[in-house]
């Protein structure tokens, strides 16, 4: 356990830097969202470009982690949307961001140092398996529910909502930089040496970085609130998630060690640190705020018994 610790500790003092950063004014939440956008459009694009582009097609094309993790995060959204909409008879928009924050991890600023450290590079490529189920499968699904009825209450026709997420998936460095690298692999094409190299620095940057950013957007939100909805979400994104991938990924052929393990590490991550603002558009930004703060301290220890469980399972 020890070993464990010597892994997750690190990873979260990271996170208490950025807090501390922003607490004590040496850095300002705008500087903070500055440097998640550099991460975001500059460094992760570059990390996971290079992961997917320096493997082969068949590698990383995986379609057992995808339905797997697919699958689980699918039975995660909709237990969380049924029970707030069907039982707690909340509104569709509120039930939908019940329903993401069970089932969307924050695989860039956390997911992806946690894997770094426990699978090393090689775990690299579940970070961006996860990310395609995340981009293009549970945020248009959350969107189109969320935003099932315009603001007038007529109904929004389906084809305008896939438009709109549909442009806002090509202009995401994210995507962008998944489908590159997948090209790149499927073709066997290799960046020159200087370019390589430039990719390369760019990517190790990503790491502490995010996670500080995690640190530094945690300032001001405080746990008041919604107690009901922070307990379902926090207990269903970092218990019920992990749990609903481990039994789809029962079902299924066995996998490669590493995506199993990145599988079940990512779904126990907490939810995206933009979850409030996603939040915010449907008056939901407070309860989310609440949530996503006690989610990202309750996972320290969520996080380490996995790593442990993971470790004592592969020995």
């Amino acid at each position: 356990m020890l070993e464990i610790l010597g892994i997750t500790s690190p990873l979260f003092a990271a996170i208490a830097l950025g807090y501390l950063a922003v607490r004590l004014n040496f850095f300002s939440r705008a500087d903070v969202r500055i440097l998640g956008r550099f991460v975001m459009a500059v460094a992760l694009p570059a990390l996971l470009f290079k992961a997917l582009s320096e493997r082969s097609f068949s590698d990383i094309l995986n379609l057992t982690y995808l339905t797997g993790y697919g699958l689980g995060s699918l039975i995660s959204l909709s237990v969380g949307v049924g029970t707030a909409y069907f039982l707690k008879k909340h509104s569709l928009p509120a039930s939908a961001m019940v329903g993401l924050g069970m089932s969307l991890s924050n695989s860039g600023f956390i997911g992806f140092p946690v894997v770094l450290q426990f699978l090393g590079e090689q775990g690299t490529v579940a970070v961006a398996l996860s990310m395609m189920v995340e981009n293009l499968l549970i945020l248009p699904i959350v969107f189109a529910l969320a935003e099932a009825r315009a603001g007038d209450g007529a109904p929004r026709s389906w084809y305008m909502r896939v438009a709109v997420i549909g442009r806002g998936l090509l202009k995401n460095p994210l995507i962008l930089a998944i489908i590159a690298g997948f090209l790149c692999s499927m073709l066997g094409l290799r960046l020159p040496t200087a370019l390589a190299h430039t990719v390369d620095m760019f990517a190790l940057a990503s790491g502490g970085v995010a996670l500080f950013v995690v640190g530094g957007s945690l300032v001001g939100l405080k746990l008041n609130g919604a107690a009901g909805k922070i307990v379902l979400v926090s207990m269903g994104k970092l218990l019920l998630h992990p749990l609903a991938v481990f039994l789809v990924l029962l079902m299924l052929p066995p996998l490669d060690p590493i995506l199993y393990q990145g599988a079940l590490i990512l779904a126990c991550i907490p939810m995206l640190s933009i979850y409030p603002i996603l939040g915010q558009r449907y008056d939901q930004e407070e309860w989310c705020a609440a949530t996503l703060l006690a989610a990202t301290v309750a996972s320290f220890a969520t996080i380490s018994a996995m790593l442990w469980v993971l470790s004592r399972t592969a020995a």
